[in-house]
């Protein structure tokens, strides 16, 4: 073993609490460290274990007061932390995008892919003292299937044509075809295992069998949560006490950080976060991941129902200028598909979109227009700097023959009275670790959160095939035909993908790495930081 190894070993026993500090000096100073190079050592690996108790406080940019618990409509940033620090999930995705066991120990699947036999584990708990069963799985899940359902995790779950019961502990599911990446969508936070009775679960109530007791929640307001004592692994859940704060204006969260009101905050202003870093006490952390700014144009309303006036605007926005002067270099350009360039099937080959007023007077000809007029609507709840990135565009469109008229939105009931209703806005995703999911929710054909209404046959198909293909080769072509899909006839322009930039007070302690999945460490703060 080398030097560096042997180090690395060292550390990582420490951060275990396999070995003492003592131990660890003495090893490292043995390597030829200096005392004081030895000491930092110690000191890194000390800061990066957790310890129990104490309270947090979390000021976060999403919240408002339609919030509810319900499953199927879980979404933002303030409603998915919660959600995953309350509930369990069979599955879960760990800091490497990689999915783990959960409330399943393990699973399997039949050659095909086309069952999946899920084995539950041992002494998981609700909070009412309740054992998770194979009943509260499969009622929890059908909850989201049905003809009827509008839960916006149906998509997921669609392929589904029979959950079991292989006694108190099993739980069988079978799919009207292969999904290789079946187990990763049941990590989705609309699927949590909730308490049922009758074949219905209760979500009104709170309880669920996560790391968290729901205490007080206050939609668009706040929530608090009390460590769950009977938890099945001490591993998470390592605050005693955690409140969420709903803080929407992006002056008032930085504000609240700086002053210590809050431990952490999420959506850093990125203009000023050069600056805000400087403030004593504060860290600023940057996650490049899955995370990208949309403008979906509803594609059954003129004219975004022409394909050619949707790509003339794509080629109409200068990304360059968006991720230099919105992102300030936390982000890179995108493609007009969700899909991160580190992603498994990212499309290397496709054309990248820049800005060409030719072209875009080519499609707005193409259109049968000389000019055009249309309103782009947003706020700062859909992003820090949504209503700036607007104006930009707003000067390159015009450039092109395309009048934009930004409009502002109030922040509160953006995402229930503008998102999927102007015929422009401006929206944001997380993201997802793999690409069926992030296809299925989000552009398949009827689907509640494909946010421009799109529909394509062949993107569809391509979608079902995909998800059963387990040759590698295959899926990598049929992905990549559908980012190029996406991309050219598609509702929605994705001109930039945005790191998640957060930060912690020196109260705050946190692993070395954050997930990418999700913004705040995958949204798994709850369980995984802890008061410093």
């Amino acid at each position: 073993m080398d030097k560096k190894t042997y180090l690395r070993s060292l550390e990582a026993r420490l951060t275990a609490r396999q070995i003492d500090r003592r131990d660890f000096m003495r090893g490292a100073l043995a390597t030829g460290l200096s005392v004081a190079a030895a000491t930092g050592l110690a000191n890194r690996a000390a800061a990066a274990t957790p310890k129990k108790g104490g309270m947090l406080t979390a000021g976060l940019g999403h919240g408002a007061t339609t919030d509810t618990l319900d499953p199927g409509r879980l979404e933002a940033g303030f409603l998915i932390p919660l959600a995953l620090g309350v509930n369990g999930y069979l599955t879960e995705i760990d800091s490497n995008s990689s999915v783990q066991p959960s409330v399943a120990e393990s699973w399997e699947a039949s050659p095909d892919a086309k069952v999946w036999t899920f084995k539950l584990r041992k002494g998981v708990e609700f909070h009412n003292g309740k054992s998770v069963t194979a009943e509260d799985v499969i009622a929890s899940i059908n909850y989201h299937r049905g003809d009827d359902s509008e839960s916006a995790g149906a998509p997921l779950v669609a392929s589904v044509t029979n959950i079991r019961a292989d006694g108190s502990d099993t739980v069988v599911f079978e799919l009207d075809a292969g999904n290789a990446d079946f187990p990763a969508a049941l990590s989705d936070y609309h699927f949590p295992i909730l308490p049922a009775s009758g074949g219905d679960i209760d979500w009104r109530s709170g309880i669920g069998c996560g790391a968290y007791r729901l205490d007080a929640f206050d939609p668009g307001v706040s929530a608090d949560l009390s460590r769950f004592e009977n938890h099945w692994t001490d591993a998470v859940g390592h605050v005693e006490k955690w409140r969420l704060l709903t803080l929407l204006d992006t002056n008032a969260r930085m504000t609240s950080a700086v002053s210590g009101d809050v431990d952490l905050i999420n959506k850093v202003d990125l203009k000023t976060a050069a600056l805000f870093a400087r403030k004593p006490g504060i860290n600023l952390h940057s996650v490049a991941g899955t995370q990208h700014y949309s403008f979906p144009m509803l594609t059954n309303a003129s004219p975004f129902d022409d394909n050619n006036v949707r790509q003339a605007i794509k080629w109409a926005i200068n990304r360059e200028e968006l991720v230099e002067k919105i992102l300030f270099g936390y982000g890179a350009i995108g493609n007009d598909h969700p899909i991160g360039s580190g992603q498994r099937f990212f499309n290397s080959d496709l054309e990248q979109k820049s800005f060409d007023p030719d072209k875009a007077k080519f499609f707005l000809k193409q259109a049968g227009l000389d000019t055009l007029d249309v309103k782009l609507s947003a706020s700062d709840a859909a992003f820090p700097g949504a209503i700036d990135a607007c104006l930009l565009i707003q000067n390159s469109a015009r450039q092109c023959g395309i009048n934009v008229e930004v409009e502002r939105e109030p922040n509160d009931g953006y995402w229930s009275d503008v998102w999927k209703t102007a015929p422009w806005c401006a929206s944001y995703w997380a993201g997802r670790p793999v690409e069926d999911l992030m296809f299925s929710l989000a552009f398949k054909s009827g689907v509640s959160w494909n946010e421009s209404f799109w529909s394509n046959e062949r993107f569809d198909n391509l979608l079902i095939e995909a998800r059963a293909e387990l040759d590698e080769a295959k899926r990598r072509e049929m992905y990549f035909e559908m980012q190029d899909i996406v991309a050219n006839k598609g509702g929605v322009a994705i001109p930039m993908f945005a790191s998640y930039v957060f930060a912690t007070s020196d109260a705050v302690g946190t692993p070395e790495t954050f997930a990418s999945n999700q913004d705040l460490d995958g949204a798994k703060l709850l369980e995984r930081w802890w008061k410093a």
